[in-house]
């Protein structure tokens, strides 16, 4: 076995030179051709081209491709070794393969679907299927174009057992930066399925914690690139994340891929810019003190929560009932006379309003109307007997027009919002009383009361946009080729249905986990609230249950406060790679505060990267931050305000920390003071304990949560 290493990785060095000579050389010639700068248009898109393969070839030339498949296509009677890596690079002469295939062409799908056996291996191809032979799996890791590791996860002609797993736990046993990085070498089976699925279908994937499935989402959008050139743009695609610090987070995976320009926001920020609201909108850290710092607040049921309803489809039809009852009055009263003996008849404004504009929006039917009035008004003009009377009748009609166009009625979302809720006037008051009737009494008074104030919180955000898709319609500047929802069990159907109108095809990819769903009062509590959405055929579920961020150890822990805690929780499936043994410590005689300081100089001693403590509150995040800079730390504090993750020392409360992923963990207080015997409180201590790579300690000062089990010292 020894020799056979040997003579692979002597194989692979030799074709390793190889390879980097030839792309050395192509990306030479390339440096050396003059840049254009001149105007003529071909030779701008011909630089153009030339510029994109000079900066894929100088990425490639640092590490040119991560595995190899040796594969004997039926028909042909020649196996050929054909490489794999994040960027294609032809070759020079013709040949039936490129010298590096893309991971995302037709043929590179064997190198993640293929798991072993004897039988005939297939993948789809633009000309149909192909069937073959794979003889060989190899993964090999270049950095900075020094070969370092060569692993067979499939070899025909060995008698060796199959080490499939050997090269996946070798790259998960790696520490972890302040960044997300590709899996573009790792990805397995059951995530290529996801990333390859067609275009226009409405990806529903429920991910255990992970799992990769934000990885896999961002993959996915590069696959789509490649896919389907000729119909989608990096432009057109969105990805909305919970919040800026996660955007940071995964902000290096798709440069990485050689994607770039795809778009990526909080809903929040996309919404108000295309509202354009001049108002603050309310901050946010209020509902998550609500909720999360005080929990003998949470007086009320989750569903019965503002968040809730006003994310319910429920809510979004009584929106869309709301504005087709301002039709009728939208015309105002009474004939329009621009002078004296000049009159338009209001049953002909509303011929224009109610048949010939029928089809556009309000806000666009009113323009019209209001711009066919002024086409009147010129026409009459140019009927004045004399040049007096035609200044006269100018003088009177532009105050008189203006005046006009007042008395219709104001189409902008907020105020249709304020009237809505009774925070500005505008409407008939038997309007108001029905539909005041139809909300619920405490939603209805608190919105309003906000409303008075000019407040605006993020509930109130999808509603505000879908009144204004119902008065504008969606401009095709606005329109979406693919969307990404990440954490999508803490959006609501109404922010799908929303966002279905701006993306073309129903083309979605929603990905999160029930079992992190600690934003009940606001999310879904299950994934049929949004699969339900689509027609069947339009639709595609996928579980990933199989967990490799985490130790085995780890794993089984968190999925033990699943089963105890949450009862119906979706557990995960570990990877087999071991590691120590979680530990559960009472506070010693020092007390709190230093055995805390105690563990976290412990942890941060090993040779991990990223380390934090969770606490249950960002009041005592505040507080231990505080301590563990007075003892001489550099320790980052994440209170929800920040835009990036900076790595290293981190203390945060635990309901920020979904998303993220840290080397080791210090959960504190997990006790039942803190973490009661709620389903909602087992999600929280389950989202904190998955966020450890390494090493997960829970310190606590009395009674452990009956979901918790003592681990022996």
């Amino acid at each position: 076995m020894e020799n056979g290493f040997q003579s692979a990785y002597q194989e692979e060095q030799h074709r390793l030179s190889l390879a980097m000579e030839e792309i050395d050389r192509r990306l030479e010639r390339l440096r050396n051709t003059p840049v254009y700068t001149g105007h003529d248009f071909t030779e701008q898109v011909l630089e153009s081209g030339r510029e994109e393969k000079r900066q894929a070839l100088a990425k490639s030339a640092q590490e040119p491709y991560f595995g190899r498949m040796d594969f004997d296509e039926r028909g042909r009677g020649q196996r050929k070794p054909l490489y794999i890596g994040k960027i294609g690079v032809e070759r020079e002469e013709a040949s039936a393969y490129p010298l590096v295939i893309d991971w995302r062409a037709p043929i590179a799908s064997l190198f993640y679907s293929f798991t072993g056996g004897e039988e005939i291996a297939s993948y789809e191809a633009p000309e149909g299927t192909i069937e073959g032979l794979v003889y060989l799996k190899r993964n090999v890791v270049i950095r900075k174009r020094i070969l370092e590791r060569v692993a067979d996860t499939y070899n025909r002609e060995s008698d060796e057992p199959a080490v499939s797993d050997e090269f996946l736990v070798y790259r998960l046993g790696e520490n972890k930066d302040n960044r997300l990085r590709d899996i573009v070498s790792t990805i397995q089976a059951e995530q290529d399925q996801i990333i390859r699925a067609a275009k226009n279908t409405a990806l529903v994937i429920q991910g255990v914690a992970g799992s990769g499935k934000t990885t896999v989402a961002l993959h996915r959008l590069a696959f789509l690139l490649y896919q389907y050139k000729e119909q989608v743009s990096a432009d057109k695609m969105v990805i909305f994340a919970p919040n800026h610090m996660f955007l940071d987070y995964i902000s290096d995976v798709l440069p990485e891929l050689g994607v770039g320009n795809i778009q990526q926001s909080t809903f929040t920020d996309w919404a108000l810019h295309l509202l354009g609201l001049d108002l603050p909108l309310a901050d946010p850290a209020e509902t998550l003190a609500y909720w999360f710092e005080s929990g003998s607040l949470r007086t009320e049921s989750m569903d019965e929560a503002p968040g809730r309803f006003k994310g319910s489809i429920h809510f979004m039809k009584l929106l869309q009932a709301f504005v087709e009852r301002l039709e009728p009055v939208s015309v105002p009263e009474g004939d329009f006379s621009p002078w004296d003996g000049a009159v338009l008849p209001r049953a002909e404004i509303l011929n224009w309003f109610n048949e010939e504009y029928k089809p556009y929006p309000l806000a666009k039917r009113k323009e019209r109307v209001l711009a066919r009035v002024h086409r009147w008004i010129e026409m009459e003009l140019k009927k004045s007997p004399s040049a007096a009377a035609l200044k006269e009748r100018k003088k009177k009609s532009g105050p008189r027009e203006k005046a006009y166009a007042k008395k219709w009625p104001q189409y902008d979302a907020l105020t249709l919002y304020k009237q809505l809720f009774q925070a500005a006037k505008g409407l008939p008051a038997d309007t108001a009383a029905e539909l005041k009737a139809s909300l619920p009494a405490a939603i209805f008074k608190a919105t309003q009361s906000d409303l008075r104030k000019q407040i605006i919180r993020e509930e109130d955000l999808t509603a505000l946009v879908y009144l204004h898709v119902l008065i504008h319609e969606v401009e095709s500047s606005q329109r979406f080729d693919h969307v990404v929802i990440d954490e999508a069990q803490d959006f609501s159907p109404f922010h799908i249905t929303l966002l279905d109108l701006f993306v073309k095809g129903h083309s979605f990819t929603i990905l999160g986990d029930l079992s992190q769903g600690i934003h009940e009062y606001r999310g879904v509590h299950a994934w049929e609230e949004m699969s339900s959405l689509f027609a069947p055929e339009h639709t595609g579920y996928f579980a990933l249950t199989r967990s490799y961020r985490s130790t085995l150890e780890i794993i089984e822990f968190a999925n033990t406060i699943l089963e105890q805690g949450v009862r119906g929780g979706i557990t995960a499936v570990p990877v087999f790679r071991s590691g120590d043994p979680v530990r559960t410590l009472p506070y010693g005689t020092s007390g709190r505060e230093q055995s805390l300081l105690t563990a976290l100089q412990e942890l941060s001693s090993k040779e991990y990267r990223t380390v934090s403590v969770l606490t249950r509150t960002l009041k005592e995040a505040v507080e231990l931050h505080e301590a563990f800079t007075n003892a001489g730390l550099d320790v980052n504090l994440i209170d929800g305000g920040k835009k990036q993750y900076e790595g290293g020392l981190s203390v945060l409360p635990v309901y920020l920390s979904k998303g993220l992923e840290f080397d080791a963990v210090i959960v504190a207080d997990a006790d039942r003071e803190h973490y009661g015997e709620l389903a909602w409180d087992a999600k929280l201590l389950y989202v904190g304990c998955t966020r450890a790579l390494h090493e997960l300690w829970l310190m606590h000062d009395g009674k452990l949560p009956s979901y918790v089990q003592k681990q022996p010292e």
